[in-house]
């Protein structure tokens, strides 16, 4: 059999995709598992033994069903940039331990987090600028990015730390605030992150997992399940690894050596902070004690650096050790050195600069690390925003958008081209983890023969092999069922299709023609014709009509399967989707089917 004998295959869900724009807001998201389901490893026995789950429950948080990997649907307007996400990283998440001996296990484990959020598509520098608090934005896997404190300070009446959030007790004076990356180590994961006690998975310092996934420097031990910084010499700028709230990218650690110049090559960005040790003409805190603030502190909070006595820190010894909170930190802007010059990154950990994605310039944010490849202050965002905050989670999109992508259940297949070798032909195609597959075939693409059905995905991919006496044949390959999972919104518990109808592929562009199949559930009402080729009637798309549609009945469900053709001045957005079969003999009308939203025209 030649293999260049087959060419295009026609596929009941396969969908070409438009090329999206070359915006980095848009194209940067890591969508390429968006199809597989999360996974963790409670302990470090599962871990070493390459154990996961795919759903767990510790103390109030259960994810009792399995839920889909990051970033599942991105959208976007003139203004905003729009993503739902899981939250849930598309890494190996855990284990997670409360002690250095590894034996207590730490008392949350993330869970699905149903997110849609936006980001302003011009971002705007302010004159004043606003304090970060928590959540500062979203890595590029859609993982959650939370500010370098973890939420507890230092009470200055009981001379001792506060609570944690949700703890019952005071999270503290607010002045003197923990390092999260130095006082919760100890409860992350190899990734470098952890869960708050609603289950919220995020990163406070270097995303080294997330890293690795874009291509950024860093190496995955593949026996002890660790990721490290490389060792050889950096030869490409980061990528972008994040977006802030304030619409400017976060970069890796690694940016041009001239700003402006991006044939000076590459190298590690200096952070602007260094400890309060008496270097570089820093207070030395362990001789003066916590009595000020430092010059940076003060402005973000609009106070005086001077502190009364009531607001002193603890001394610095063993049990609070210089770096435990962010104000142990100076910037060396306030010391008389010079950004550009003797550090990289400002006060907002930001600078002014060219990247690949923004030749003519950008401000952009780094992920800062020590030469030795540690995280080091204020790792991803300083104590303020650059750019203003608008970018914000958002219960539903209010305008018209576009769809620029749809993942999980969601997702268009695509199907590789086929490989024949020896009368056998193999295809592969992408599929959704706790999907199950049928392949067909056919020689004049009107009668279709079952090739194999009950094809089980394999995480995100589908693959078929089987012999073929004909030279010439057309395949197609339609997902028939899917495991109940845990959406990506909503609150109910999504049990395998979008209502009546689930259509492949869920979207389209005006001014383009494309196959598309519909499958009616076999819990649809009236029950689906049980006879493959029982005729259409009429299969529409809002006001568009299908052309050659065709019926097959598999497993319960039935697949209607044809070409939409959309005109360049079609109305966008949901439409709404209608089957209707021929009546049978003696009967005045066949059933219809119908589904709100089944389809946007983009």
């Amino acid at each position: 059999m030649n293999a260049k004998r087959y060419p295009y295959l026609m596929a009941a869900i396969l969908f070409i995709a438009e090329s999206l724009h070359a915006d980095p807001q848009l194209t940067s998201w890591l969508t390429t598992y968006s199809g597989r389901y999360a996974r963790i490893s409670e302990t470090d026995a599962q871990l070493a033994t390459g154990t996961t789950e795919t759903t767990w429950s510790r103390n109030s948080v259960s994810q009792s069903l399995p839920a889909y990997c990051g970033i599942q649907n991105i959208y976007s307007s003139s203004n905003w940039v729009y993503i739902r996400t899981t939250g849930l990283g598309s890494h190996q998440m855990g284990p997670w331990y409360n002690d250095a001996t590894r034996t207590t296990l730490f008392v949350n484990v993330p869970a699905n987090q149903k997110v849609l959020v936006r980001f302003p598509r011009t971002p705007t520098v302010p004159a004043t600028k606003s304090t970060v608090g928590g959540e500062i934005g979203y890595f590029v896997d859609g993982v959650d990015a939370f500010d370098s404190r973890d939420a507890v300070s230092y009470i200055n009446s009981t001379g001792s730390d506060g609570s944690p959030p949700g703890g019952g007790g005071t999270t503290g004076d607010g002045i003197w605030n923990r390092d999260a990356y130095v006082n919760e180590t100890i409860t992350f994961d190899p990734a470098l992150a952890h869960q708050q006690n609603t289950g919220v998975y995020h990163y406070h310092a270097n995303p080294i997992a997330t890293r690795y996934l874009v291509g950024d420097h860093v190496d995955y031990n593949t026996a002890t399940k660790t990721y490290t910084e490389s060792t050889n010499a950096p030869t490409k700028h980061s990528p972008i690894v994040g977006w802030m709230k304030d619409g400017f990218p976060l970069y890796g650690p690694y940016g041009y050596s001239n700003p402006t110049n991006p044939a000076s090559g590459v190298r590690r960005m200096i952070s602007g902070f260094v400890l309060r040790n008496g270097q570089y003409g820093t207070a030395n805190l362990a001789a003066t004690g916590r009595t000020t603030i430092p010059a940076w502190a003060a402005r973000a909070g609009n106070r005086s650096s001077t502190l009364s006595a009531t607001e002193y820190g603890p001394a610095v010894s063993t049990s609070f050790p210089l770096g435990r909170y962010t104000e142990d930190n100076d910037y060396l802007g306030d010391l008389g050195k010079t950004v550009g010059v003797d550090f990289d990154l400002n006060e907002y950990n930001c600078r002014y600069c060219v990247t690949p994605e923004y030749p003519g310039g950008t401000y952009a944010y780094f992920v800062c690390i020590t030469s030795n490849g540690l995280p080091t202050y204020p790792y991803n965002v300083g104590k303020q925003f650059v750019g203003s905050p608008t970018g914000t989670a958002v219960t539903s999109i209010t305008e018209t958008v576009t769809t620029n992508f749809m993942g999980g259940a969601d997702a268009a297949l695509q199907l590789s081209k086929p490989v024949a070798s020896n009368s056998v032909v193999t295809l592969v195609w992408s599929a959704t983890e706790g999907g199950t597959y049928r392949v067909e075939s056919s020689t004049n693409l009107t009668s279709w023969t079952t090739n194999a059905s009950n094809i089980a995905a394999v995480r995100d991919s589908g693959n078929y092999s089987g012999s073929s006496a004909e030279s010439d044949k057309f395949f197609r390959v339609a997902r028939t069922a899917l495991a109940t999972y845990d959406p990506v919104s909503g609150t109910t518990t999504n049990t395998g299709g979008s209502g009546t109808i689930t259509m492949a592929p869920t979207s389209g562009n005006r001014g383009s023609s494309l196959s598309i199949a519909a499958v009616i559930s076999s819990s649809a009402t009236p029950p689906v014709p049980p006879q493959s080729g029982a005729p259409v009637q009429s299969f529409t798309v809002g006001t568009l009509t299908v052309t050659g549609a065709t019926y097959t009945y598999s497993g319960g469900q039935g697949i209607v399967t044809g070409t939409l053709t959309i005109p360049a001045g079609a109305a966008a957005g949901g439409q709404t989707i209608t089957i209707t079969f021929s009546p049978p003999p003696g009967q005045q009308s066949g059933p219809t089917y119908t589904q709100a939203n089944g389809f946007t025209i983009n």
